[in-house]
This record gives C-alpha cells, sequence and structure tokens, in this order.
C-alpha cells in the first residue's frame, strides 16, 4: 500500500469519526432544542472551528437552553457566568487574594476557567466587564496582577445577548464583537416544533436528563482533524475577496477584518469535515458569510438612515464577488 493511499484511508476514517460523534451531539442537542436543525449546526461548526459562538434574539426562544444543551453535551468543566449591571471583571477572570495563613496572595479562578463558559446575556454587563473577556477568547489565556494563567483547550465562549434596542443592554464593541467566530439567532419555532415542545417541556425539563455523549478529549481530536481539512489557494482567494469587497463598500462604516477571514476559512473546513469531506468548496465559504460576517459589519450614516441592514448589505456583496469552480486542487 502507498503511503499517500494510506494517509487517505486513514483521513477517511477520521472523518468517519468526526462524523459519528457529531451526529451523538446533535442528536442529543435536539432534544432539547426542536426544529432548529441549522441552528444545532452553526454551534457545533464553531466548536470544531475553535471558534466562540453569540446567540442574539428575543427572549424566551431557548438561547440558554442551546448553549446549556451544548455544553452538557460534552464531558468537560462548564462555567455559567449571568452578565448583570454589577458583575465586576474580576469575577470573570479571577483574583488574587491574601491568605492569612500562608501571608502570600493566591489566585482564584474566575468563571472563565472551563472548557465550555455560558456567558448569559453578555450586553446586560457594563462595557467594563465584557471587555474582561478580551484576552482570553483571543488567546486562551489569563493575566491577573502580572502573572499568566493558560485555559485548557477546548476553550468555547457561547454568549447569548438580547437585541440592543431593548431596555439594560449595552451594545457589544467592535473589538468583542469581532473575537465571536459567528452571530446566530434561534428565532421564534415553526407552530408543530412549539407543540411538541410543550408536550416535552411541561412535564420535565429535557435538559435536566441529557447526558454527555462525547469528552474534551475526543473534541481535541476532532478539531485536529478538522485542521487538517484541505483549502484550494482558489478557495483562499474567494474569502479574501469577500471580505476585502466589504472594506471597499461605500455603504459600510467598518468592513470585515483579517480575522474575520480567518474565522470563515476556518469555519469552512469544519463545516467540510461534518459533510464528509477533506477539501473545502467554495460553497462551503458562501454559506457561511452571514453568521461569520454579519455581525462585524457597521453600515454608513446613509445606509442606516436609510434602513438598510449589515445583513442586506451583505447580500449585495455577496452576490457581486464571482464564486470559483468548486474542486479540490
Amino acid at each position: 500500500m502507498s503511503q499517500s493511499f494510506a494517509g487517505q484511508a486513514d483521513q477517511g476514517a477520521d472523518l468517519e469519526t468526526l462524523a459519528r460523534v457529531v451526529g451523538r451531539i446533535r442528536t442529543n442537542i435536539e432534544r432539547v432544542i426542536e426544529g432548529k436543525p441549522d441552528v444545532v449546526s452553526a454551534a457545533v461548526v464553531v466548536l470544531l472551528a475553535e471558534g466562540h459562538l453569540l446567540i442574539e434574539d428575543v427572549p424566551g426562544v431557548g438561547k440558554t437552553q442551546l448553549a446549556k444543551a451544548l455544553a452538557r453535551s460534552i464531558d468537560s468543566t462548564v462555567r455559567r457566568i449571568q452578565f448583570t449591571p454589577d458583575l465586576l471583571p474580576s469575577d470573570v477572570t479571577g483574583v488574587s487574594v491574601f491568605n492569612q495563613n500562608t501571608r502570600e496572595f493566591e489566585f482564584r479562578p474566575g468563571g472563565v476557567f472551563a472548557n465550555i463558559v455560558v456567558g448569559d446575556e453578555i450586553n446586560r454587563a457594563s462595557p467594563k466587564t465584557q471587555s474582561a473577556l478580551l484576552e482570553c477568547m483571543e488567546e486562551r489565556q489569563v493575566t491577573v496582577d502580572n502573572t499568566t494563567y493558560m485555559l485548557e483547550k477546548p476553550f468555547m465562549v457561547i454568549a447569548t445577548q438580547n437585541p440592543i434596542e431593548m431596555e439594560g443592554t449595552y451594545a457589544l464593541p467592535e473589538a468583542q464583537r469581532d473575537r465571536f467566530m459567528a452571530r446566530v439567532s434561534v428565532g421564534y419555532p415553526v407552530e408543530a416544533a412549539e407543540i411538541a415542545m410543550l408536550d416535552s417541556h411541561t412535564t420535565a425539563n429535557p435538559l435536566d436528563d441529557l447526558e454527555p455523549v462525547t469528552d474534551a478529549g475526543e473534541i481535541r481530536k476532532l478539531t485536529e482533524i478538522v485542521g487538517q481539512v484541505h483549502v484550494s489557494s482558489a478557495v483562499q482567494r474567494y474569502a479574501v475577496a469577500l471580505t476585502t469587497a466589504t472594506r471597499n463598500s461605500t455603504e459600510l462604516h467598518l468592513g470585515a477584518s483579517p480575522r474575520a477571514t480567518l474565522h470563515l476559512v476556518r469555519a469552512a473546513k469544519a463545516v467540510a469535515a461534518m459533510a464528509g469531506r477533506d477539501y473545502v468548496l467554495p460553497d462551503d465559504v458562501h454559506g457561511l458569510a452571514r453568521p461569520v460576517l454579519a455581525h462585524r459589519l457597521l453600515p454608513s450614516v446613509e445606509s442606516a438612515m436609510s434602513g438598510r441592514a449589515s445583513t442586506t448589505i451583505l447580500d449585495g456583496i455577496l452576490a457581486g464577488v464571482p464564486v470559483p469552480e468548486s474542486g479540490r486542487a
């Protein structure tokens, strides 16, 4: 057997393993979140791409349920932080406390020291507290009193927020939004799914019976498999063309950053792996543009006054950038 053939066989087996684990995770989450397969898939994509997820929607549609269902599906450390106006940065990152017995300062970890951190209603905390997440989300580390503490992989922040038009909210700063790989909205369920929810949620909460279907070690292996997915130069150029078009658009005050391009390609690799492919298609990138790019864009004053949202502007940009032919090369 040739070395290249053996390598392809190993990769095929890895992709089968990934598909099997992803299937278990999705089935587990869908026991809690019914009728929203696209939202569930997006959450798993961000997990495998080592990103962070922002779930934005009106109250009561299951944002926190989705975050907790994903967290409980993985046998790993999970912490929940309820973001409130009086939450302090040290509550998030941790604090050094003087120990009277040892006569030394000792570090007490904050809420971010976990594999999965559920940040509930993140935009109800002050901008000062929100910014406490910046270092850990990007660099997977926390610095307190000149000492740096590394965060264990996998590390994922799943944050929920209400639309900024609602009372008691602070808009997330651009630097914070840019650190979230994707933003999704749960949306209202269809009638059949809402009726099914009444049957399954009124007698008991299915979240209480949710058991882990994988663990942190296996998730680390899956992220390595995703990292080996091939991205052709044509697909790379297409991703760059999309983000460059947002920067050159006269309808946008702020376009997508280079970090957005990186997140777009990493998420596309996760989508390809979940589809059983070891290479990314242009359609993978195209399909992810809205959840990965839209929340980073700021419409110009003229666009905002005319009622054109960033998603509408992005749709126009997507239509104007030629999609390269599909292929592995």
